[in-house]
This record gives structure tokens, C-alpha cells and sequence, in this order.
């Protein structure tokens, strides 16, 4: 394989929806801004996407992509896969139906433990409607990640790496649409947020129609059966399991942080949101299409026994992961405030809700290296079908956060809750570390940890540069479009050149290991 080639190819796809997410940030952050409105509209759009990633793309992917490829793959080819589709699809609709219709029932109950104590009448109620208008997505994405899987199996990964992209041009529509009832007929925010929100559901209806057309367009024809539990029914239940609980420390996490946010003022919940966004964008590019394009090579380097094949793709893997992100988590850290400036205020996105967004910003990405090594690290635990390590780690994480957000809650406040997540992050690493090193899996090599040393000396002459770089252009953060445009232009400027032209000269890039990543390579 080509690991530069396959990175650069799913981190590419992946870009597209992670920039349409943020132009969606922006114009969200501009319209609504920041205030009691918005931190119930994305406590309520966090709870569906929990279950999502939980079930939908997390326990119900690992499970069924690889039982419905091995029957596309074998004896009884498309038509055994067709049935064992139908079959799932059968029994998995009836299940999500009912979890949304217990969820919505439920959603009262979900959102006071949430909440704050006392809980406020208002916010409350606008939360729990928020929650309820969304929360069937949850089955409709299902859906999506099923025909999904069925597609990537065919190699067919386009429409599977678009369907975001529809979420959010609905969700800049549906903004647009609310700026212009705003001003010409009045509209509240709390009206545009409801009519937000009903674009949630109706976006995954459009993601539905356009993935049911591609595996119609493949021949899979997918059809709705009386339910049956068969026995690859019921094997794909018990696969999913162990996957469902190792993804669950991650969910629950998130749950944990929205309820730790919640106790503290109004706006911070849209402040965590906002500098994630940020936080996320090298995270999905890097991490996830990284930790996607080694699973295969490792699981293959590890089922022929080749030790050295896969200690050389795993240090290929975090050679280059630290390349991309140390420069990615300084330059965020230093330029944190003005990039949320440049990005997010306007409208009803204050200067000062631009401070605090930067300062959380700050704190947050100190975890980005952590969490790019996760998902790193844990393929290299899949390729050995050891799901337990990696959802040991992740509670252990967990934890963590928990301990850390209940000394650092009073005292630092929203930015205490960041700092928790990067401590718990990197305690995760530590522990995926220790574990393959001590089963004999994989240790990191001298030579890997003398250019990660050099990587960190040519990001911290980046970091002097941008310091100064930052406070010359102060004036055009928060100035009319092209001029924050142009600021933007010469700070991401500076950084390649000084990052790239240090790295060169301190030994931080092999050039002879760069080249070797883009070679294709045989097991």
C-alpha cells in the first residue's frame, strides 16, 4: 500500500466535510451566537450523536462490514449478501423505531440529568423539544451507515465520504433562511434555532434518499422483510457487543463533559462547541484517515507474522501523525483567539465570547497529539482481535476526566473542563503504549523518538514565529472579510515555511522515509 497515497486520500474526502461543517459553525456562531438558545440546541443535537456514534458508525460498522464482505467475497456472492442485508435491515429498523420512541419519551429524564440544579422552567422545555425534533436522525443515519458499509464493500467510498456533506448545506440553508426571517419578519432566535433543528431531520432524509439511490445504482436493491433473528442475524448482535461497549467509555465521556458544562454559565456549552470544532478539523484528517488506512496492512503484517512489517507501519504511522499535528496543536494554541475570531465572531458572536472560545481553543489542543496517537494505536489492538485494551484504556481515561473536571470545575471553569479532557487523553496514550510494549507488540524505537524531538524543535521556532507574526496583524482579526482572510493566508504561511524549512534543516523529515511512504508496498 501507499500509506501517504491512502492517508491523503480519505483525509481528503474527509476535508470537504469537516470545512462544510465549518462554514456551518460560522454562520451558526454569527446568526444565533452564543447564549441560553444555543447551548440547548447543541446539548440536544449532542444526544442523537452520541447514540450515532455509538451504535451506528462505532459497534454496528466493525460488526457487519466485514461479515457482509466476506459473503460478497464468497461462494455465494452478491445474492448471499443481498440476503444477509435484508436480513439485518429487517431487524435493525423495528430496533432503531423503537429506541428513538423510548428516547423521545425518555428525553425529559435525559435532559434534567443533564442539566443544571435548579433546573431552569425555559431552557429546559426549549431543550427537551430541541431533543425530541432530532433525535429520530439517529434512525435515519443507521440507515446511511448500512447502505455505507454495503457500498465501501464494492469499493464504491464516494457516496459514503459525501452524505455529511448534505447535512450540512441543509443546515446552511436552513441559517441562511433564519438570518433572512430575522430581519424581514421578526423571528426570534429561539424560532430560527426550532427551524434549525427540524433541518437536522430533514437533512437525514436527504442523506438517506442519496445512499438507498447508490446501492440501487451497485444492484444491492435493499428490501424490508418480516423480521427474523437468524443465526447471522444474531451473530452480527453479538460481534457488535464488545464494540458497542468499547465505543460507549468515548459516548459516555461526551455525555459526562456536556453535564460538567452545564454547571457552569450560560455559553459555555456553545464555547466547548465552537473550539472543538477547531480542535476536530486535524483530528479527522489526520487521526481518523491515518488509523483507516494502517487496519488493513497491519491486520495483514499480523496474520502472516511478520513483526517487522508491522512495527515499520506502526512507526510509519506515528512518524507522520506527529509530523501533521505538533505544528497543527502550536499554531492552534498560540493563535487560538484570533483564529476563533477570524472564524466565528459576528452577528451575535461578541469579541468577548471570541476571548473565551480562544482560551478553551488553547487548553483543548495541548490533547490533539494524544488523541491523534489513539487512534494511532488502537488498529494496532484491532489487527490482533483484541477489542477489551483499547476500552480498558478508554474507561481508565474516563476516569481521569471524571476526577480532574471535579478539582479543576470551580476553580478554571469551562477552560477546567478542557484541561481535563487533555490529561485524560494522554493518559490514554500511556496506557496503549505500556500495554504493547509490555505484550512484546510494539515498542517505540529510539530513532522514531529523536525525530519526534527534532519535530517539537521545529514547531516551537514556528510557535516563536507566529507569536510575533500574531501580534503584528492583531488589527485585522476581527476586520471586514478579506483583510481577516489575508491575516489567515499569512499566519498559515508562516507556519509551513518556518515549520517545514526547520524540520528540514534540524533532521525532523527523512526525506528517504517520505519517499518510501509513497511507494506501494506488498505484505
Amino acid at each position: 500500500m501507499s500509506l501517504l497515497k491512502n492517508v491523503g486520500t480519505i483525509g481528503g474526502l474527509t476535508m470537504v466535510s469537516r470545512v462544510a461543517g465549518m462554514a456551518r459553525e460560522m454562520i451558526f456562531s454569527r446568526v444565533l451566537g452564543a447564549n441560553a438558545v444555543t447551548d440547548a440546541w447543541f446539548q440536544a443535537f449532542i444526544i442523537p450523536n452520541v447514540f450515532r456514534r455509538l451504535f451506528a458508525e462505532g459497534a454496528f460498522s466493525a460488526a457487519f462490514v466485514p461479515m457482509f464482505s466476506k459473503r460478497l467475497n464468497g461462494e455465494g456472492g452478491i445474492e448471499e449478501a443481498r440476503s444477509f442485508s435484508d436480513d439485518v435491515l429487517s431487524v435493525f429498523l423495528p430496533v432503531l423505531i423503537a429506541l428513538s420512541a423510548i428516547m423521545m419519551l425518555a428525553m425529559p429524564g435525559v435532559i434534567w440529568l443533564l442539566s443544571d440544579k435548579p433546573v431552569d422552567p425555559a431552557t429546559f422545555d426549549i431543550a427537551v423539544a430541541f431533543a425530541r425534533i432530532m433525535f429520530p436522525y439517529i434512525v435515519l443515519v443507521s440507515l446511511v451507515t448500512l447502505f455505507t458499509g454495503m457500498l465501501n464493500s464494492v469499493s464504491r467510498f464516494a457516496p459514503g465520504a459525501s452524505f455529511p456533506i448534505i447535512l450540512n448545506l441543509v443546515l446552511i440553508a436552513a441559517l441562511l433562511a433564519g438570518d433572512f426571517a430575522m430581519g424581514a419578519l421578526g423571528w426570534s432566535v429561539e424560532q430560527v434555532a426550532f427551524g434549525v433543528a427540524w433541518a437536522v431531520t430533514g437533512g437525514g432524509v436527504l442523506q438517506l434518499a442519496w445512499l438507498y439511490y447508490w446501492s440501487r445504482v451497485e444492484g444491492f436493491r435493499p428490501r424490508l422483510l418480516w423480521p427474523r433473528i437468524t443465526p447471522e442475524v444474531k451473530r452480527l448482535s453479538i460481534i457488535a457487543l464488545p464494540a458497542a461497549i468499547g465505543g460507549g467509555a468515548y459516548q459516555i465521556n461526551t455525555l459526562v463533559q456536556l453535564y460538567f458544562l452545564n454547571q457552569l454559565a450560560t455559553g459555555s456549552v456553545s464555547y466547548m462547541n465552537y473550539a472543538d470544532r477547531l480542535n476536530q478539523l486535524p483530528l479527522g484528517i489526520i487521526g481518523i484517515a491515518l488509523s483507516t488506512a494502517i487496519l488493513p496492512t497491519l491486520s495483514k503484517f499480523v496474520g502472516s507474522d511478520n513483526k517487522e512489517g508491522a512495527d515499520r507501519i506502526q512507526s510509519d504511522a506515528i512518524e507522520l501523525s506527529m509530523l501533521l499535528t505538533i505544528p497543527a496543536a502550536v499554531a492552534l494554541a498560540i493563535c487560538a483567539t484570533p483564529f476563533v475570531t477570524m472564524i466565528f465572531q459576528g452577528g451575535r458572536f461578541s469579541v468577548e465570547d471570541a476571548a473565551i472560545a480562544g482560551e478553551v481553543l488553547a487548553a483543548l489542543v495541548l490533547g490533539l497529539p494524544a488523541y491523534v496517537l489513539v487512534k494511532v494505536l488502537v488498529p494496532n489492538f484491532y489487527a490482533r482481535a483484541d477489542t477489551k485494551t483499547p476500552v480498558v484504556a478508554a474507561f481508565i481515561s474516563l476516569g481521569v476526566f471524571i476526577a480532574f473536571n471535579l478539582a479543576f470545575l470551580q476553580r478554571f471553569g469551562v477552560i477546567g473542563v478542557a484541561y481535563a479532557s487533555v490529561i485524560g487523553a494522554w493518559i490514554n496514550v500511556g496506557f496503549l503504549c505500556l500495554v504493547l510494549a509490555k505484550r512484546g507488540w510494539y515498542a517505540l524505537p529510539g530513532a522514531l523518538l529523536l525525530r519526534i524531538a527534532r519535530q517539537l524543535v521545529a514547531a516551537g521556532a514556528m510557535g516563536l514565529a507566529l507569536f510575533y507574526a500574531r501580534d503584528l496583524l492583531t488589527g485585522w482579526f476581527a476586520a471586514g472579510l478579506f483583510a481577516r482572510l489575508a491575516a489567515l493566508a499569512v499566519l498559515v504561511a508562516c507556519s509551513a515555511i518556518v515549520y517545514f524549512g526547520v524540520a528540514f534543516a534540524v533532521g525532523a523529515i527523512d526525506r528517504q522515509r517520505i519517499a518510501a511512504l509513497t511507494k506501494k508496498r506488498n505484505p
